[in-house]
């Protein structure tokens, strides 16, 4: 004698149908077909051996040994439910851990956290901040925000928030400001242009939207991160290149100014969450995040 279970689905299809005694509110309650629910029940009697339902008038009876397997499936699937609600309730209790760079982190999302966390206070967010190379799938993280391209990898669920522009930026108190912001595109091939080293391409990418020779750029003093270079620009040193959102709260205050625009990447603004712990709230933080994103 076989001592595999029946497959699941089959399973849940008749402890469905025998505890609402009823094929098509067991259907209703699967979000499936009546068909769909009898080819189940008849799946697990020709797996079992032995009829589960027999017929009576119009209806459905169970057999004694339906009503034997209906007695134990439905305390079965009841702790079953049970398990899964106090797991869920638990996952909803821990913090929501969220990994960034730590650029977007400080340029974008600290000045927003507060409000974040008034609007959704069931989140408990945590954040990771990294300005080396992001790993999604790094365990203890439920999600990820970053910059990146597609395709998405299989294993995650990827909500696209926003295009990635890209565009130069400098600040008032620059010593060419008067010179430069009222100037061509072109005008920045003859400047020592600030630069960060974890995105080498951003001014040659830059460069060719805007049919510039890219080859001709000169690259003056150079950050390691993309948070110190464009606090150098706001400080005065130089012209730097950077994605709008995380320059936006600068363009508006003054700080910096974009005279030149901004122009699209292949790249998205993403929320990554893996699909092997896929938590609920991600739905509820990538909600947020693009209406914030939207906004003004």
């Amino acid at each position: 004698m076989s001592q595999d279970l029946p497959p699941l689905n089959a399973l849940r299809a008749f402890e469905a149908a025998a505890r609402l005694n009823s094929i098509s509110q067991a259907a209703d309650e699967l979000f499936v077909t009546h068909g769909a629910v009898s080819r189940q029940v008849r799946a697990l009697e020709t797996h079992l051996g032995v009829a589960l339902f027999s017929k009576e008038g119009r209806g459905l009876k169970l057999t004694d040994a339906g009503t034997r397997l209906r007695d134990v499936s439905g305390d079965l699937f009841s702790r079953l439910r049970s398990t899964c609600a106090e797991l869920q309730q638990g996952q909803a209790d821990a913090p929501f851990v969220l990994a960034c760079p730590g650029s977007l982190l400080a340029r974008w999302f600290i000045p927003r956290l507060d409000r974040l966390n008034r609007e959704l206070p069931e989140l408990r967010l945590q954040l990771s901040a990294s300005e080396g190379e992001l790993d999604p799938r790094r365990a203890g993280v439920d999600a990820t925000l970053w910059f990146a391209e597609p395709p998405w990898p299989a294993d995650m669920q990827v909500f696209e928030l926003a295009a990635e522009r890209i565009g130069p930026v400098l600040s008032p108190r620059y010593a060419h400001f008067a010179a430069l912001h009222q100037a061509s595109a072109a005008a920045l091939l003859s400047e020592p242009l600030l630069h960060t080293s974890s995105r080498p391409q951003a001014w040659p990418s830059w460069a060719s939207s805007n049919a510039l020779d890219a080859k001709a750029l000169k690259l003056g003093q150079g950050f390691e991160h993309l948070y110190y270079l464009l606090e150098a620009a706001a400080a005065g040193l130089g012209v730097a290149i950077a994605p709008q959102q995380l320059v936006a709260d600068d363009l508006t205050a003054g700080r910096l100014v974009a005279p030149w625009g901004f122009v699209d990447t292949h790249a998205r603004l993403a929320l990554w969450c893996p699909l092997r712990n896929r938590d609920p709230r991600v739905e509820r933080l990538a909600h947020w995040l693009q209406e914030e994103l939207r906004s003004p």
